[in-house]
């Protein structure tokens, strides 16, 4: 972009974006950075553009499954986008009121989980949910496997839905447009400054500026011990462990 006599070129995406980014910038190419990708995992980022709209998409493809799940008497694994990160799998999990949720960043007993599938339906609910990241060393098929015993001894099915590229469409949320609308604002702010090698990101409420260099330098990832895994627990969703 150039604006008042000041050339910059500004990178919009994830790690892959970014990573390049971060090689044009070391060779002395004035970049600036946007974080935007479902996936949550840019580190220095709370919330980058796109999480919201694939949230959403994959709590209404949810909320349909829960339907045909209980009528039909099954349990669904969802495996949801996010690649390493298990953000979003585990804002699905807390939103979409699921039996459990696995994780890349925390291992899972498969007999641990099919045991609290047979005790939600012993506890009388009509259908399982249980939303699966993408990244997590069982993925849904693999998990399904391990249910099969089980699933014919309580005369439960078991079925395996994979939401895949359907999350990274869809009408853009009003908090990501929004959210797109700052981001771009800052991004010009900083052309204009030459304030080059830093990365538009969301830190709390505030939208600040981090080095291209320290968002690819490692993983956002979802952490063990933190806020939203015991606000999930506390909800009855069964967290790897």
């Amino acid at each position: 972009m150039e604006r008042a006599g000041i050339e910059g070129l500004v990178v919009i995406g994830g790690n892959g974006s970014q990573a390049g980014a971060y090689e044009l910038s070391k060779l002395g190419f004035p970049v600036v950075g946007v974080a935007s990708t479902i996936d949550n995992d840019l580190y220095g980022s709370d919330v980058t553009i796109g999480v919201d709209t694939a949230l959403n998409i994959a709590l209404e493809s949810m909320d349909r499954l829960k339907n045909t799940a209980s009528s039909h008497r099954r349990a669904f694994l969802v495996e949801v986008m996010g690649r390493d990160c298990g953000y979003l799998a585990l804002m699905a999990a807390i939103a979409g009121g699921v039996e459990a949720v696995v994780l890349p960043e925390l291992a899972t007993d498969p007999t641990a989980l099919a045991a609290e599938i047979a005790s939600a339906y012993k506890r009388g609910k009509p259908h399982a949910l249980i939303v699966v990241a993408e990244g997590s060393r069982l993925n849904a098929e693999a998990l399904v496997r391990h249910f099969e015993s089980i699933a014919r001894r309580l005369e439960i099915e078991t079925r395996t839905v994979v939401l895949g590229h359907v999350q990274r469409g869809g009408t853009p949320s009003p908090f990501d447009r929004i959210l797109g609308s700052r981001f771009g604002t800052k991004a010009v702010e900083l052309v204009e400054q030459g304030s080059f090698g830093q990365m538009v990101a969301l830190r709390g409420r505030r939208v600040e500026a981090v080095a291209i260099e320290e968002a690819v330098g490692e993983l956002n990832r979802v952490d063990p011990e933190g806020e939203l895994i015991r606000t999930a627990e506390d909800l009855g969703v069964m967290v790897g462990r």
